[in-house]
């Protein structure tokens, strides 16, 4: 019985991506995801593993300002795009009022799932200033929590609203 074709080895590809702000050329092989990327080539640790499956959203960035799994996304297919990870929210040192409200609301335990729901109310804020309880639900459901129970992670969301109305 014949063995399975396996290349000895993978060619690269170059990308190109603007993360937080600062333009990347990357060489990148085809099966590299895009949070390996993140992590391991940007070093931009705070963009979580958890699930590989895109279940719990700890891995979640934007892309071009769209909530997306950086777990289940190959890096070349943000070639040309606009990605937006946890540490691109602080500016020149100071929080975003994001990161504040979650801190202020106590909205987070252990941290993990924390920089993906970040993200995730970044894009329902930044869509909708004044969001529902019902749509804060909805944009947040792609996130996992183990630890909080929510309801300060809920109250950061609606803080969050109203300080970034007032920025």
């Amino acid at each position: 019985m014949p063995e399975p074709f396996m290349p000895e080895t993978v060619e690269k590809v170059a990308i190109h991506l603007k993360v937080n702000g600062k333009s990347h050329s990357v060489t990148v092989e085809p099966r590299m995801l895009l949070v390996q990327l993140l992590r391991e080539e940007l070093d931009l640790t705070g963009t979580h593993v958890g699930c590989d499956t895109t279940y719990c959203g700890a891995c979640t960035v934007l892309m071009n300002g769209e909530a997306v799994k950086s777990c289940t996304m190959f890096a070349v297919q943000a070639d040309g795009a606009e990605i937006v990870t946890v540490e691109g929210l602080e500016k020149d040192g100071q929080l975003h009022p994001i990161q504040k409200a979650f801190g202020d609301s106590y909205g987070l335990q252990c941290g993990y799932c924390t920089p993906g729901l970040m993200l995730s109310t970044f894009q329902l804020v930044t869509k909708n200033p004044e969001p529902s309880e019902n749509e804060i639900r909805k944009a947040i459901a792609g996130n996992t929590c183990r630890c909080t129970g929510y309801q300060n992670i809920f109250k950061a969301i609606r803080r969050a609203s109203q300080n970034m109305k007032g920025e």
